[in-house]
Formats: C-alpha cells, sequence, structure tokens
C-alpha cells in the first residue's frame, strides 16, 4: 500500500525573485489509525508473550515512562526513539513577573526517532491523491459545516477528530479550535490539558 498524499501552499512563503506562484508541500492524508489492540496482536506474533502480557507490559511502560519524564529526564527505547518534556507558560512571561515557577507547565511530550525505526519503514511508495493542483484550504464555514453533521452522531469532539475529519495539521487544528471556541462556536467542557469539546451556543 502506497502513502497517499496531496500538495498544498505554504502558508507565508518566501517568494524569490521572478517567481510568481507560492511554494508547495506533501501533506500525508493518513489512512486510518492503528490502536493499541491491534498492535497487542501485532506484537503476539512476534514472540512468545500472550496479548495480555503485551497489555500489561505496555500499561507498566506508560508509567514508567511518565514517571521519568516527570523527573524531567530524556527516555530512549532502543529501536524506537527519543522522547523528552517540553514546557511552556501558561501566561505572558517577563523579568519582572512575581511567582513565574507557578506559569509553567507541561507543552507536550516530543519524540525523535532511531534509525532503526526509520529501516523498519524501509522504502516507501507515495501516491498522490489528485492531480489537478494544490488543495484548497478548508474554510471555517467548511469546517462548521463538518461539526454540525458530526454532532449529529457523536456527543465530544477532541482534537484528534478534528484532524481526521478536516484533514488539519496539529497545529492548524489547534489554532482552529482556538478561534471556534472564542466565537463560541466550541465550548471547551474538559481540564486544560485534555479538552473536551461539545457544540457551543452559536454553533
Amino acid at each position: 500500500m502506497s502513502i497517499l498524499f496531496d500538495w498544498y501552499k505554504n502558508p507565508n512563503s518566501n517568494r524569490n525573485d521572478g517567481e510568481e506562484e507560492t511554494a508547495m508541500h506533501p501533506r500525508i492524508h493518513y489512512n486510518g489509525a492503528t490502536d493499541t489492540n491491534e498492535l497487542r496482536r501485532q506484537i503476539q506474533h512476534y514472540c512468545t508473550v500472550s496479548e495480555t502480557d503485551v497489555s500489561a507490559v505496555l500499561d507498566a511502560l506508560s508509567h514508567c515512562m511518565g514517571k521519568e519524564l516527570a523527573e524531567g529526564r530524556k527516555v530512549h527505547l532502543k529501536g524506537i526513539g527519543y522522547f523528552s518534556p517540553t514546557l511552556t507558560c501558561t501566561e505572558r512571561v517577563i523579568s519582572s513577573t512575581k511567582h513565574k515557577t507557578s506559569k509553567v507547565k507541561l507543552k507536550r511530550i516530543t519524540f525523535r526517532s532511531d534509525n532503526e525505526l526509520k529501516k523498519h519503514i524501509g522504502h516507501i511508495k507515495v501516491k498522490c491523491l489528485k492531480q489537478r493542483g494544490p488543495t484548497v484550504p478548508i474554510t471555517e464555514e467548511n469546517i462548521i459545516g463538518k461539526l454540525t453533521e458530526y454532532f449529529h452522531t457523536n456527543l465530544v469532539l477532541r482534537r484528534k477528530d478534528l484532524e481526521f475529519l478536516c484533514g488539519l495539521t496539529t497545529i492548524t487544528a489547534r489554532r482552529r479550535i482556538a478561534e471556534l471556541t472564542k466565537k463560541g462556536i466550541l465550548k471547551n467542557i474538559g481540564p486544560t490539558q485534555q479538552p473536551i469539546y461539545v457544540p457551543g451556543e452559536e454553533l
């Protein structure tokens, strides 16, 4: 199977002298997602460990990694890659800001793959979804229409749901959600670090 992708115009790309067209970049159209249950079944085929034992190991791995990352350590899984915590501020901080430490929170866990993992991927095949030029960026009107249809059969929305629903990158999905929440189209009913959205008064 090939990796499906489409062409998108680069946002705010700088044009070289004499060039009129905006540069483009390929963006993957993800072919679904593999969950833990599927990985557990596949791992069981590569070793003598039962699926139940695989689940127990994965749960323990998540717990141990979380503990190490919380201590500010990088975690290296040989053959997979490096995991490391990054921080951000909850609000604007300057040198005179009081209680700076209280305004720091976890931003995300970053990942850098090992070369061995890349070797397992091997030579990839790619296939363009369309041959008629770059995809037109999705508009807010399009997103609202998709959200309206989505909430007919779903009670809540997470960022990843919007990514798959509209074919957005993680960064774009976050920005769109922030805009829609500010306008009252979406409403967050979850905690700050694990937001869960429901239709707002304006949807």
